[in-house]
C-alpha cells in the first residue's frame, strides 16, 4: 500500500489486540521506537492510548490488528479522533524469526507495518449502516445454521425411535411435522420411558424449529429494508438478489472508496484472475484468496444471469466458441459483475 512519507515530529502507531489488553507501540519517522505500553480494553483505555500516543509527537496514523474484532472498539474512538487508521493484515514472519514473538514486538511490527505502509490496507468503517447489516446478517446465519442443526437432530431422533412413534410420522411434510409435534402433549410425568422420552425431545425439536422460522423471517425483513436503503441499484442489476447484495455490501463497508478500484475490489472479492502462463501457453487460473462469501455471491448472480439474462447467454455462446472452458468464462463473468457491483457502490454512496 502507498503511503505518504512521516515528516519531523510526526510518528506512527501500532497497536497489538487483545481481549482484556492492547498493547501500543509508536515510532518516529526513521522507524526508531519511542515507546511501548499496554492499555486496557474499556473506554479510558482507549481515551488513555490516544492521549499517550499524541504525546510523543503527531500521530500521522496507526496499525491496528484484528480491526473487526478485538481491535474493533479502538478502531472507532481511533475514527472518532480524526486518526487514520490502517489494518495490519499479516505478522512479519521474518522479523518473528529474527527476533521471537511478545506482544511488544508486534505492537513494534505493526507501528513499522503503518510506518512504510506494509502488509496493510485501510481499516473498513464499522460505524454506519452497514455495520447494522452486517450485525444481522450474522444473527441470521447462525440462527439458519442453528435450524439446519435442529432439523437434522429431529429427521435423526425419529429414525431411531420405535415402531410406534415412527409410525405416527411417516410421509408427513416438512410444516405439518413440525406443526404436529409442536402441539402434541406427552406425558412428562412418564418421562423416564423412552417412547414418551422420546416425543418429549421431538416436541422440544420442533419448538425450536419454529422458533427459528419466525426469527429468521423477523431478520430477513429488517436486512430487505437495510439493503433497499443503502444500495437500492445495486438490486436493479440482472441477478442480483437482496441476500447477494448484502454481501457486497458487508464486504466493502461503510467507505468502499477505501478500496481505490474495481481492480481492488475484485481482487478482494478473489474474482481477480491470477496469471498461470508458461512458454506459449497463455493462462489465466482461479484465485482461491479473497472474501469467499463475496465471491460465493458472484458465483450466484453469474449462474442467475446464465439463466435468464439474454446478453449473458449471448456471451457464454460467443467464449465457449473461442476454446474457452465453461469454468473460464464463469471467472471471466464474475470479473464482469464485480466491475458493475464495485461502481454501483461508490457511485450510489457518493451520490448519498
Amino acid at each position: 500500500m502507498n503511503v505518504t512519507s512521516l515528516g519531523e515530529g510526526q510518528v506512527a502507531g501500532g497497536v497489538d489486540t487483545h481481549q482484556d489488553l492492547h498493547v501500543a507501540a509508536v515510532v518516529d519517522h526513521t522507524g526508531k521506537v519511542l515507546g511501548t505500553k499496554s492499555f486496557p480494553t474499556t473506554r479510558h483505555g482507549y481515551l488513555s492510548l490516544i492521549t499517550w500516543m499524541r504525546s510523543l509527537g503527531d500521530v500521522a496514523r496507526v496499525g491496528v490488528e484484528c480491526t473487526g474484532s478485538y481491535g474493533a472498539g479502538l478502531t472507532r474512538y481511533l475514527g472518532a479522533a480524526n486518526i487514520p487508521t490502517l489494518e495490519v493484515t499479516r505478522p512479519d514472519k521474518s522479523l518473528r524469526r529474527a527476533q521471537g514473538k511478545s506482544d511488544d514486538y508486534d505492537a513494534i511490527a505493526a507501528a513499522l507495518a503503518a510506518l512504510y505502509g506494509q502488509r496493510v490496507q485501510v481499516a473498513k468503517d464499522r460505524s454506519g449502516q452497514v455495520e447494522a447489516l452486517r450485525v444481522l446478517r450474522t444473527t441470521r446465519k447462525t440462527a439458519i445454521k442453528c435450524r439446519r442443526a435442529t432439523l437434522q437432530e429431529l429427521h435423526n431422533t425419529i429414525v431411531a425411535a420405535s415402531d410406534k412413534i415412527r409410525e405416527q410420522y411417516r410421509g408427513e411434510t416438512r410444516m405439518h411435522l413440525l406443526r404436529k409435534l409442536a402441539t402434541s402433549r406427552p406425558t412428562r410425568e412418564s418421562f423416564r420411558d423412552p417412547d414418551i422420552a422420546t416425543q418429549i425431545a421431538l416436541k422440544s425439536l420442533a419448538k425450536r424449529v419454529l422458533e427459528l422460522n419466525d426469527e429468521i423471517a423477523d431478520l430477513d425483513e429488517l436486512i430487505e429494508k437495510l439493503v433497499k436503503e443503502l444500495a437500492g441499484p445495486l438490486l436493479e442489476l440482472p441477478g442480483m438478489g437482496v441476500d447477494s447484495a448484502g454481501e457486497f455490501l458487508v464486504a466493502a463497508g461503510d467507505n468502499p472508496e477505501r478500496l481505490g478500484s474495481e481492480a481492488s475490489f475484485a481482487m478482494m472479492c478473489g474474482a481477480c484472475p491470477i496469471p498461470a502462463s508458461s512458454g506459449k501457453t497463455n493462462r489465466h487460473r482461479l484465485n482461491r484468496g479473497g472474501n469467499r462469501q463475496a465471491n460465493s455471491a458472484l458465483h450466484i448472480v453469474v449462474l442467475s444471469r446464465i439463466r435468464m439474462d439474454e446478453r449473458t447467454q449471448a456471451y457464454v455462446t460467443r467464449r465457449l466458441a473461442e476454446g474457452l472452458s465453461k469454468r473460464e468464462v464463469m471467472r471471466c463473468l464474475k470479473r464482469y459483475v464485480a466491475r458493475e457491483v464495485y461502481h454501483v457502490l461508490v457511485n450510489h454512496k457518493v451520490a448519498a
